[in-house]
């Protein structure tokens, strides 16, 4: 991480609003005042009519700004663009969409007789947490910010300099910032979990044999007392080899959701006076557990990276793994068409010794439609042309995420067909799924489950009856599941259809409208006995009639989730997928090289996992964003 970036402070509040854990750098704030009074003196006459906030709030100053602002901009993210409800000075007066993650808060002080502006404060919500980290930056980054939130014009105009956009380019530390955040995101919930990488159970040096003995990465580091390597998950899909997960060296930190000294062990060794140097929890794990030894200094002719505090010693070898995860909206309607998007990292696990680099080409790039990357610190790309693209880096440590994509799924979707589901009744329903799975996927691509869920989060199950074609089904309180390939028995090279017809019966509906709520729906509950008696009387409409009234007492949507799926109908479908990746991307072992030269196997696998892949009832409401037109 670069050196420029500091941080001046951090908060952590909880879902009442409330400061439940703060950390200050006097160090970084020395540097701040110094910039903060450099500035005054070189410009007497501002324009800007506030005063740059000079020192750090209290933690309910901070609270109470933090409860203004949300009031304010509808919601703890806020708005994000400009609306009627938008004032001047306010973020959403900018009117651009990173101001619900960079936000400004005003600190209110009574002896100085006017509200201050402090920004940029980068907002990460993680559990039920809500984490704000203050970069450092210079006065005249702030005051440019401020003549942002005063701007009578909205939205980035064309042909000049003064948007945000321009403005954040010019500060490095915003990402940096927002790299703390996660880090200390994870750890306050305690999801602090190392990336997944892969490794084959056939006989290769170190193998699966090492993994279950405990000599590879943090616990292979030297003759020490060594901390406990986590066990290695194995399973067996439909192929031939088994295959088990290197899961993370690194400890739950507990069962408390905010752990304080664990937080603060990790600040003081990650981020020592502000300056964040190594946001790995598990390399601050393993030198709080170890320590270092006289066995752990490097040759004086290398220089050791921080993300490297030990030397590997042991059986070597290189694993890559390929994880893509595929998000779709598949909605089977002529007017919308579905949409499928694929995220993808690689992760890594260099069980090398010394400190070598390691090279290797990135090819296919545009058969792959990669629309952007990211690499880890460790990582460096000299050279790039349209469908090349070298890469050399200097492994950590353990497992870790070399890099991130976002690309197109080149195959059609592996799941396909449509939901339907129509009240016959106010606490009957008829759904029908007709699907087909691993349609045009040829072997080595192997679906090794699928399940499709339907979620009722505000009806209760009382029975459902129904014999689906293939698989099998359960139920929950508020959930139907349908198991359609288990694991153990794969589909690979072939397409098979699945369809599953049924009714569900619900308990008697109970309105369960909430009384922060009924300002809003004022209106629509005082006509409630009129519109059904009416709608009674109507037949022909009677599912219209049985749809509106289920709904009708729903929450309104949460400005947090603008999609919200309590107020449609949709089912979930949950699948796994090994063989090769959808976008096309791929490692050829036998063009990584290592330097200097090794004899150490070179492993890749790949897998895919279902995100957010929804089948929308083709019978109901349902959202969707509209293409721009070119």
């Amino acid at each position: 991480m670069p050196n420029d970036c500091s941080i001046r402070a951090l908060w952590i509040l909880n879902s009442f609003d409330a400061v439940v854990f703060s950390r200050r750098f006097p160090v970084v704030e020395k540097r701040w005042r110094a910039a903060v009074q450099s500035e005054k003196e070189s410009s007497v006459d501002d324009p800007v009519k506030y005063t740059v906030f000079s020192s750090l709030p209290s933690d309910s100053e901070l609270a109470a700004a933090f409860f203004e602002r949300k009031g304010r901009e509808g919601s703890v993210r806020g708005f994000g663009i400009r609306v009627t409800q938008s004032r001047e000075g306010s973020d959403s007066w900018v009117d651009d969409p990173i101001t619900r993650h960079i936000i400004g808060l005003y600190i209110n002080k009574e002896e100085e007789g006017e509200n201050n502006l402090l920004w940029p404060l980068a907002l990460h919500i993680k559990g039920p947490y809500c984490i704000l980290i203050l970069p450092l930056v210079e006065p005249r980054h702030v005051k440019a910010y401020a003549k942002l939130c005063q701007r009578s014009d909205c939205g980035n105009a064309v042909m000049t300099d003064e948007h945000l956009s321009s403005l954040l380019l010019d500060l490095p530390s915003i990402t940096g910032a927002f790299m703390v955040a996660h880090a200390i995101g994870d750890i306050v919930t305690g999801d602090v979990v190392e990336p997944e990488v892969v490794v084959s159970a056939s006989p290769s040096v170190g193998g699966l044999l090492d993994s279950l003995t405990g000599s590879i990465g943090i616990s292979g580091i030297s003759s020490r007392a060594k901390p406990v390597a986590a066990p290695v998950a194995s399973s067996t899909p439909s192929g031939t080899a088994a295959i088990g997960a290197l899961a993370s060296d690194v400890p739950k930190i507990g069962s408390r959701l905010l752990d304080k000294d664990a937080l603060r062990s990790f600040i003081s060794s990650a981020m020592p006076f502000g300056t964040p140097m190594d946001l790995s929890y598990s390399n601050i794990f393993s030198i709080k557990v170890n320590g270092f030894s006289s066995l752990d200094i490097p040759p004086q002719d290398l220089k050791q990276p921080a993300w490297k505090p030990y030397l590997y010693k042991g059986k070597q070898r290189l694993l890559f793994t390929i994880h893509e995860t595929l998000h779709a909206a598949m909605y089977d309607r002529d007017e919308i068409p579905d949409r499928l998007s694929v995220s993808g990292q690689i992760n890594c696990r260099a069980e090398l010794e010394g400190l070598p680099d390691v090279s290797f080409p990135l090819t296919g790039l545009t058969t792959a439609k990669i629309e952007s990357l990211s690499f880890h610190p460790c990582a460096q790309v000299p050279e790039q042309n349209v469908d090349k693209q070298a890469l050399m880096f200097s492994p950590p440590l353990g497992n870790f995420v070399l890099m991130r994509y976002q690309a197109a799924c080149g195959l059609g979707p592996p799941v396909k067909g449509f939901y339907q589901l129509s009240m016959v009744s106010e606490d009957e329903g008829a759904f029908l799924f007709k699907l087909r799975l691993m349609e045009g996927y040829k072997s080595p691509l192997t679906m090794e489950f699928c399940n499709v869920t339907m979620p009722f989060p505000r009806r209760r199950i009382l029975s459902f009856d129904g014999t689906p074609s293939i698989g099998t089904v359960s139920n929950a309180e508020h959930s139907v599941e349908w198991k359609i390939i288990t694991s153990g028995r794969g589909l690979s090279g072939k397409s098979i259809e699945a369809t599953f017809p049924g009714t569900v019966r619900f308990a008697p509906w109970q309105t369960q409208r909430l009384s922060s709520f009924r300002s809003v729906f004022e209106g629509t509950a005082d006509d409630d006995s009129d519109n059904e008696t009416e709608s009674t009387n109507n037949m022909v409409n009677v599912e219209e009639f049985l749809m509106e009234k289920m709904s009708k007492d729903l929450p309104p949507v949460d400005l947090e989730e603008p999609f919200s799926w309590q107020a449609y109908n949709y089912a979930k479908v949950s699948f796994k997928i090994v063989g090769a990746s959808l976008s096309g991307m791929s490692i050829d072992p036998k063009s990584v090289s290592i330097y200097p030269a090794v004899k150490a196997p070179v492993e890749l696998s790949t897998q895919i996992t279902s995100g957010d892949y929804i089948l929308w009832n083709t019978l109901g409401k349902c959202p969707s964003a509209v293409s721009a037109k070119v």
